[in-house]
């Protein structure tokens, strides 16, 4: 097969995506897949034969990034592009529609709020993953809360803040310290704090306005926490997420040795089954494709399942949670982002 591998774009997530991107671009060509690594931002030259991008084995070319441990700076990104705001880069969709697949390398932003689903769709592009109504709804932390509230799924208390026009007395009076402040659509952490005390909460709010202007404010749930994959329907083994030091945030997940993941994690069997149920009730809930991940913790208080959000496109580097998921039950990562590949199809 002939596969686009999409990656980067302007995101906070950029650099996650870029490292994930370059793995799957790796484990295609092991298998045997004439792949071509396309930036989604930054596009393709002009007048680059498209035909020359898509690489084989043979060539012996691999493709490497490695995650700095802060956000990267999207503003210099698009200063050295003379500025160009457009999310798609020239010729993208051409190479897209060229291959025979478009693998969805991307994180957070266009990469996972259903724009680019959306796109794709029009020029009836097959793309991995879930379809740009489920994208939306997983990415938007707002309407997925509620959806899970009215379904019956537990999910921390939470109220949106606009700085704007909201005071800080009517979160502590909603929802109280401690709490978590976060974008309402980003993932891998960016742009969330934990605030303990009123003497965070400036900093808190400042971070999360980085990205968006209105921010999620959420009672802050303490306890275990899990991640479930999903793949064609069925729920993998759990993963235990243990951070070394402070909360599972954007240098923990990324930067080695800074947490502790225990797969399968030690829940009993009924507790195990009870959260994979879960698990699938929310990705079907909320429309997703053939694989996600979904997270949750267990709350010291009341010994509950509270979910935290969905991920309908989560991390795909070998030492990510879904990949270590599949491993547990014999699918090796060349394995998965190849069948992750063979399943891409037009939604509809």
């Amino acid at each position: 097969m002939k596969i686009v591998v999409l990656a980067g774009g302007i995101s906070p997530e950029r650099d996650v995506s870029l490292c994930s991107a370059s793995l799957i671009a790796n484990a295609l060509l092991k298998k045997g897949h004439q792949v071509a690594f396309v930036d989604l931002y930054v596009g393709l030259a002009a007048g680059v034969k498209l035909e020359n991008l898509f690489v084989s084995k043979e060539a012996g070319k691999t493709f490497s990034y490695s995650i700095p441990e802060r956000e990267p700076d999207l503003e210099a990104l698009i200063a050295a592009n003379g500025g160009r705001r457009e999310l798609i880069g020239p010729g993208v969709l051409d190479i897209c529609r060229m291959a025979d697949a478009t693998f969805l390398g991307l994180h957070g932003g266009i990469g996972e709020n259903g724009r680019i689903q959306a796109v794709l769709d029009c020029f009836d592009i097959p793309y991995t993953g879930s379809g740009y109504i489920g994208s939306a709804l997983a990415m938007d932390k707002a309407l997925s809360k509620n959806l899970f509230v009215n379904n019956g799924i537990s999910t921390p208390d939470w109220l949106l803040f606009d700085p704007a026009k909201d005071s800080k007395e009517m979160v502590w009076e909603r929802i109280g310290l401690p709490c978590a402040v976060k974008p309402i659509g980003c993932g891998s952490s960016c742009g969330v704090s934990l605030v303990h005390n009123e003497s965070e909460w400036a900093a808190a709010i400042k971070y999360s306005t980085k990205y968006e202007p209105v921010c999620l404010i959420e009672k802050m749930v303490q306890g275990r926490e899990f991640s479930i994959g999903i793949l064609d329907g069925k729920a993998l083994p759990i993963i235990e997420i243990r951070p070394k030091q402070g909360f599972y945030d954007y240098k923990n997940k990324y930067q080695a040795d800074s947490t502790e993941e225990i797969c399968p994690a030690p829940l009993s069997p009924e507790r195990t089954e009870e959260l994979q149920g879960l698990a699938l009730s929310v990705h079907r809930l909320l429309g997703l494709g053939n694989y996600s991940r979904v997270d949750f913790i267990l709350s010291d208080e009341d010994d509950k399942f509270y979910c935290l959000e969905a991920n309908n496109l989560p991390g795909m580097t070998p030492n990510s949670l879904l990949p270590q998921e599949a491993l547990a039950v014999g699918i090796s990562y060349e394995d998965l982002c190849e069948r992750l590949a063979m399943s891409a199809s037009v939604k509809r």
